[in-house]
């Protein structure tokens, strides 16, 4: 029996078989949850990577900036599963405008689009979710730690800072429904989003070179089990919570 046997798990944000999604729903299936997964854009994509996990699962459409899609989740994902236990928010976008060093000269425009997609749907996709969230439920939210400014990270960096203080406050609204939130603050990894981010390639070796631990960017399975591990029933009593995934660079001083 694994630590996910009987749950069901709502997860967004997969978009290849290298999104931490991705490895996020292999896992909880092999730990024995049931998953639907949410896609955006390029549905049919989202489909075919939905074949390559251990047990090929349904696929529905999540665009979290769209409130009749938001209104709709619940129904639409319960024609797949009755009930959830455990919900994964694994989106972030930001315009190329508002990263690689453009902070000071990016638009209104591009930053609120960073902020809605990037921080407000947390709180969008829980108030969406919660009718068919059981009690003892856990919502988990990636992040990237954000105590410090990071170089070319910029407008991104303020909406992970959000994605932070929204967890606490939902950690407190949602904790009478019985329901946990917290974030993992994942180290950086090799996926499509990060890709899209100036200098990511100078920072895998830094990142190792900083971490006690030592720090892998190709290597998904660390962060994996952190967010499995809190969609299971294993931290009952843990809410608003970041969890480090880093190797313990965000320990470290410069």
């Amino acid at each position: 029996m694994g630590i996910l046997d009987g749950k069901n798990i709502l997860i967004t944000g997969v978009i290849t078989d290298s999104s931490i999604a991705f490895h996020v729903a292999r896992l909880a299936q092999v730990e024995g949850a049931r998953v639907v997964l949410t896609g955006y854009g390029r549905l049919s994509l989202v489909k075919r990577v939905a074949q390559r996990l251990p047990e090929p699962c349904p696929v529905i459409e999540l665009d979290v900036t769209d409130d009749r899609q938001l209104e709709t989740l619940a129904a639409r994902a319960g024609a797949h599963l009755d009930a959830f236990d455990g919900v994964l928010h694994a989106i972030a976008f930001a315009p190329q405008t508002a990263i690689g060093g453009n902070f000071m000269n990016t638009r209104w425009p591009d930053v609120a689009t960073t902020l809605h997609v990037s921080t407000y749907s947390l709180k969008a996709l829980a108030a969406a979710v919660l009718p068919m969230l059981r009690k003892g439920s856990s919502i988990v939210g990636l992040d990237f730690d954000a105590q410090v400014a990071w170089d070319g990270y910029d407008w991104m960096g303020v909406a992970k800072a959000g994605l932070e203080s929204c967890t606490r406050y939902l950690a407190r609204d949602l904790g009478p429904h019985d329901v946990r939130v917290n974030l993992v603050a994942a180290g950086p990894l090799r996926t499509t989003a990060a890709r899209s981010i100036p200098g990511f390639d100078e920072s895998d070796k830094d990142w190792d070179r900083r971490a006690p631990l030592g720090w892998d960017t190709r290597d998904h399975t660390a962060v994996a089990r952190a967010c499995v591990a809190l969609l299971s029933g294993w931290f009952p009593a843990t809410t608003g919570e970041i969890i480090h995934v880093d190797g313990g660079v965000h320990a470290m001083g410069a």
